[in-house]
């Protein structure tokens, strides 16, 4: 509980690492900025244009700056915090309440990780992937929240009111959420690899051609690993952009869906949104878990041998 903790103070202190910065010198020319909804501007110009969200979703600036997708994230870490602290104040033999949900959740993931990346592995790395799927998932629902994203400042338009500046954005529809949890993983990936392989035996874990070989095949094995190790390079490289940008891209048009519904018919912008909003949990705790198992797997690949990897149930 100590280290889960210390992961969500880390994972509320990443934001500012990559954040962004709306100058207002950046912005184009509008008239001064009005607080409004897009819930009201839905059922008013419903038959006007779409705005999707805000495209500053995905600028990425280096630097220490506030922005409004992190209130949510700040917002979930205490929540957290909070719950588990109070589930822990007072633990008994037989749980209940508080307690009973947080073991109940804690031995499910154990049990679930303990069977795809083994006894050993899961004992040393439990405490990240068990964190970040709770912390993706709780900030996934809590960006489904009525006004994330759809109440703000903006100005009147020919085709309606356009939301410029919303007053909160989903954590994990901003892509700087998502690339700073990619690049914790990819840090701790990195530390785990050592750890487990030495230098030597990282480089061939990469580069050493496998299977016994000799003559001219052993040299054509030999170049062909070397190839396979660039390339191996090459793909570890890109796994924090693919994880950062496969989480981000699911929530971000998750969003944008949820506005499409709700501005689609005059008058029915309340209603019509309704079921996608139970899809949209679905599809918060897929995306919870997908990035799990993801970084799970590439833990697990270069921690283990192909003859220690545990077996797996389909």
């Amino acid at each position: 509980m100590h280290l889960l903790r210390v992961v969500l103070t880390l994972l509320m202190l990443a934001g500012p690492l990559l954040s962004i910065r709306a100058d207002s010198a950046e912005a184009p020319a509008h008239p001064p900025a009005t607080p409004h909804s897009a819930e009201a501007a839905a059922g008013e110009h419903g038959a006007g244009e779409h705005h999707g969200l805000p495209t500053f979703a995905t600028d990425i600036k280096p630097g220490f700056a506030f922005n409004n997708s992190m209130v949510i994230t700040w917002g979930v870490t205490i929540f957290l915090v909070l719950f588990v602290q109070t589930a822990t104040r007072r633990m008994s033999l037989v749980p209940s309440g508080a307690q009973n949900f947080l073991e109940w959740m804690v031995e499910s993931l154990y049990e679930f990780l303990e069977g795809i990346i083994g006894p050993d592995l899961v004992k040393k790395t439990f405490w990240f992937f068990a964190t970040i799927f709770i912390f993706i998932l709780f900030t996934n629902w809590a960006g489904l929240f009525p006004g994330v994203g759809t109440i703000g400042m903006g100005t009147q338009t020919d085709h309606g009111f356009k939301i410029a500046t919303p007053f909160l954005r989903g954590g994990n529809a901003d892509l700087n959420m998502t690339l700073a949890m990619a690049m914790i993983f990819f840090v701790l990936w990195t530390i785990w690899a050592f750890q487990a392989n030495g230098a030597v035996g990282f480089v061939k874990h990469l580069f050493a051609p496998k299977g016994e070989t000799t003559g001219f095949l052993k040299v054509l094995m030999v170049v062909v690993f070397l190839a396979v190790g660039v390339l191996e390079l090459v793909s570890i490289g890109f796994r924090p952009i693919s994880l950062s940008f496969r989480l981000f891209g699911n929530i971000f048009a998750g969003e944008n869906m949820l506005e499409t519904m709700m501005a689609l018919v005059p008058g029915l912008g309340w209603i019509l949104p309704v079921p996608f909003y139970f899809m949209e949990l679905l599809v918060g705790i897929v995306q919870a878990m997908v990035f799990m198992l993801l970084t799970a797997v590439f833990t697990m690949l270069i921690c283990q041998h192909d003859e220690e990897h545990p077996k797996t149930h389909h």
